[in-house]
């Protein structure tokens, strides 16, 4: 199994992979495929559930969609994306939501996105136990206050995600996922801490990498610049239903060897 000690340690050594997953299925194909991380993320909201942002996923449809990963997943570290408002506005909450992860969806540790808000916070969950994953750079949780553009492109924002990524490190966090910022400076923050780095739009000189599924496998309806596309699976599920519609209308399916026949039952009336 993957561990956070183990991930920690990979720092500078080998790439970490992350991918997101958000039911059973998914997740028991990325776990097959040996990547280190699933994350549950609350990018759900999106690709899962219809939303039209992260903004109304709940810590109920987090913790069932976490139950269902982790009962498919043997071998990769399950991370918890903590929704909007479900931390950082009163401690004793934060910390009930973050280890409801742990104690009932079997999580092995939750991701916050972060700010000045959340290195006591952090602090505090990694006290009680519970491993904790940062995010900086572009966090859609304030999609209402920033939008979805790249993040520490002057010197000041640059400045303010290098020194709350050392806040974080320091307050025990094990990773750091940074999106959508320069590469330059996720090379700089990477350098600067001694906790691996996940990037997402952030270039190569992170210590590891992280896509949604939805884009890696061909489901997005818009992806994201920074993502890459490595299957078609929207076209192979539009021939499969297709084909069903076509079967079924044009009286092909079910045939004979989809029924059975219990002879008994001949002549009722």
């Amino acid at each position: 199994m993957v561990t956070v000690r183990a991930l920690r340690a990979k720092k500078g050594t080998a790439p970490i992979t992350m991918l997101t997953a958000y039911d059973a299925p998914t997740a028991r194909l990325i776990d097959e495929a040996d990547i280190d991380i699933i994350l549950v993320g609350d990018s759900m909201g999106n690709t899962a559930l219809g939303y039209e942002s992260t903004l109304p996923v709940t810590i109920d449809e987090m913790q069932s969609r976490t139950s269902a990963v982790a009962r498919a997943t043997t071998d990769a570290l399950v991370v918890a994306d903590m929704p909007f408002l479900s931390f950082g506005v009163d401690e004793a909450a934060s910390i009930e939501h973050c280890g409801r992860m742990l104690k009932e969806a079997d999580a092995d540790a939750v991701k916050l996105e972060s700010g000045p808000h959340t290195v006591e916070l952090t602090e505090r969950l990694v006290q009680l136990g519970i491993p904790v994953m940062a995010h900086l750079g572009l966090t859609p949780q304030r999609v209402k206050e920033v939008g979805y553009s790249r993040q520490g492109t002057d010197r000041d924002e640059a400045r303010e995600i290098l020194e709350l990524a050392e806040a974080h490190a320091e307050a025990g966090a094990f990773s750091l996922v940074l999106e959508h910022i320069p590469a330059n400076l996720a090379k700089q923050v990477t350098e600067a801490i001694d906790i691996p780095t996940i990037g997402i739009g952030a270039g190569a000189g992170c210590d590891g990498q992280v896509l949604v599924i939805d884009d890696v496998i061909g489901l997005s309806e818009r992806a994201p610049p920074f993502a890459r596309q490595f299957g078609d699976v929207k076209s192979e599920m539009e021939k499969a239903i297709e084909g069903y519609r076509d079967a079924v209308t044009g009286g092909e399916f079910p045939a004979d060897e989809h029924s059975h026949v219990e002879s008994d039952l001949d002549k009722l009336y």
